[in-house]
């Protein structure tokens, strides 16, 4: 099977399944929504896996369909670029459990033609890692030359590693961890508990009517503190007030208005993000994610996770990012070199917090130019 696509191209497949999940569920069948970019080799050889953070999608480098917005790593991706697409065929997977063309619980569930809705099983790090050895399989693909990842995207990268070990010759994990800490879940249950306390949630049968759309900012609102650091939101907005018509240079109201040019940009990140996203994905998603655990799934013993692989591995740190701190990397590491898995290891500074991976960091281009090809 031959695919080329220089700028990308935007693909939905229905497979038949069943996909079994961790929580003793079967899903069937499963639709995956996904982009691809380059050419296929005629042996297979040459195909990357990227995948994607929380709020993400698989608009990878190309125009995000509903926003108009770039691909959220196309200072990554394209012809000449770290993940150069005229060397590799890269894929980009939606996440199963998201909202932007994969099963999800705004899928319409085949046993009613209604959405699932919270009916929708309850999914794994490592369910999104089997859907997306399925979707290989589909494309012909039966080995990576690397999987990709920053953040939640890490963590799909490390359980691709853990679960097919013979299909990944690489790993390029970034800014993550191998599991949640009670700092992640606690603020994820924030978010949760905002999106479950907005009256238009209802149970979460909402998708013939208003959706929850102020309990999903005020979740957004408080995750993207966490993707941030204190020096970055210092440097960008200090104290600084908000101008307003009737007061050009700030002022306070002595009000609850967005005084602050922080508050302002936060209640902004709030509100456009839920023009894109749907309240129950963010509900399933942030739980996969804090169920994960890879020490966990493996006896206890994170190195056990990795025994015997032959895979190759890249982590990288920000020393800013205190949401997925340097330490969670370098446990990682640890575990790697137990179990004997080459494993090579740098933290980055940067300024930008969690969301550096996202950002322009050249010393990160660098290195991930120089791990994919060798």
């Amino acid at each position: 099977m031959s695919h080329d696509a220089r700028f990308g191209l935007s693909r939905h497949v229905v497979l038949p399944g069943p996909l079994r999940l961790d929580g003793g569920a079967t899903l069937s069948p499963v639709e995956i929504a996904y982009e691809t970019y380059g050419t296929l080799a005629s042996d297979a050889s040459n195909a990357i896996l990227v995948c994607h953070a929380l709020t993400g999608d698989h608009h990878l480098a190309s125009a995000h369909p509903r926003t108009g917005k770039p691909g959220w790593w196309t200072r990554m991706v394209g012809p000449g670029r770290p993940i150069d697409t005229d060397r590799y065929f890269v894929v980009c997977a939606n996440v199963l459990g998201s909202c932007m063309g994969s099963s999800g619980p705004a899928s319409i569930d085949p046993a009613t033609g209604r959405p699932f809705g919270m009916a929708f099983p309850v999914i794994t790090i490592r369910d999104m890692v089997r859907a997306q050895a399925m979707l290989l399989d589909h494309l012909g693909v039966a080995r990576l030359h690397a999987v990709v990842g920053g953040s939640m995207g890490g963590m799909q990268a490390l359980s691709w590693a853990a679960t097919f070990p013979d299909r990944v010759a690489a790993a390029v994990v970034i800014a993550s961890t191998a599991r949640h800490t009670a700092q992640n879940i606690a603020f994820h249950e924030v978010g949760r508990q905002a999106v479950m306390a907005d009256p238009n949630w209802r149970d979460g049968d909402y998708y013939h009517g208003a959706a929850p759309a102020a309990g999903l900012a005020v979740a957004r609102m408080a995750a993207h503190i966490t993707y941030l650091s204190e020096a970055g939101l210092t440097e960008k907005f200090g104290r600084r007030l908000q101008a307003r018509p009737d007061s050009p240079d700030g002022a306070k109201s002595f009000g609850f208005d967005a005084d602050f040019q922080v508050e302002s940009y936060l209640r902004h990140q709030g509100s456009a993000f839920t023009d894109r996203f749907d309240a129950n994905s963010y509900l399933y998603i942030t739980r996969a994610m804090d169920y994960f655990d890879l020490a966990e799934e493996h006896g206890g013993l994170l190195a056990h996770a990795f025994r015997g692989t032959r895979t190759r591995f890249a982590m990288v740190s920000f020393d800013t990012d205190w949401l997925y701190p340097t330490a969670e990397s370098r446990a990682v590491v640890q575990a790697l070199h137990a179990a004997g898995a080459p494993a090579s290891f740098v933290e980055l500074s940067s300024p930008f917090g969690h969301d550096a991976f996202l950002l322009d960091v050249p010393e990160l281009d660098r290195i991930v130019a120089g791990f994919l090809r060798v």
